[in-house]
């Protein structure tokens, strides 16, 4: 069965807005990595929307750091399940799942293949209250941002967790990798 795998930037006051976020090329080298671990990703409409204008091709030569790149490409060219109860269609490599949210990504788990990632703030919830997530990853950005959406904000029960593994970057930003205790 495939994990399914949260993956998120945070300040240190839990904010997850991407505006707040440190941008710098380690950063997106370890976003990358995060990336290639999986070979779908599943979004919400507006989580999907937002990669969506910020990462589909064609980009002018010289909009962004030929650092960024490489996750550019990859994102590009993964496979992407979105679940919308408003969209009526989608592209950029990538279907719509309406219906029952924990039938859909259970089938999803089910077939072969490396991994499924996640981001966002509110399917992450969803997901988290069905224990429906087998690895959470929590980037924290050494920031105070004072606002914005703060991680898993509304999830209704206690997840408890097992620490797995942390990485420091030179921003001080810090990667702490966690599964669910069952």
């Amino acid at each position: 069965m495939r994990p399914l795998r949260y993956s998120i930037n945070l300040t240190v006051d839990g904010c997850c807005d991407h505006r707040a976020m440190t941008v710098d090329e380690e950063m997106f080298a370890h976003s990358t990595a995060i990336l290639e671990r999986n070979d779908t990703l599943l979004l919400g409409r507006l989580t999907y929307e937002l990669i969506e204008a910020g990462w589909r091709a064609p980009v002018p030569a010289g909009v962004r750091p030929a650092w960024m790149e490489p996750f550019a490409r990859t994102i590009g060219a993964m496979k992407k399940v979105v679940v919308s109860s408003t969209l009526t269609s989608v592209d950029w490599n990538a279907e719509l799942v309406c219906g029952d949210l924990e039938q859909a990504v259970r089938a999803l788990k089910q077939q072969p293949g490396k991994g499924i990632g996640t981001g966002g703030v509110t399917l992450p919830v969803a997901l988290a209250k069905l224990a429906l997530i087998d690895e959470y990853e929590f980037v924290v950005q050494p920031r105070l941002a004072g606002h914005g959406p703060t991680l898993l904000a509304g999830l209704s029960q206690h997840v408890d967790l097992k620490f797995v593994d942390r990485r420091e970057f030179a921003s001080g930003a810090v990667a702490m990798r966690y599964e669910p205790r069952r």
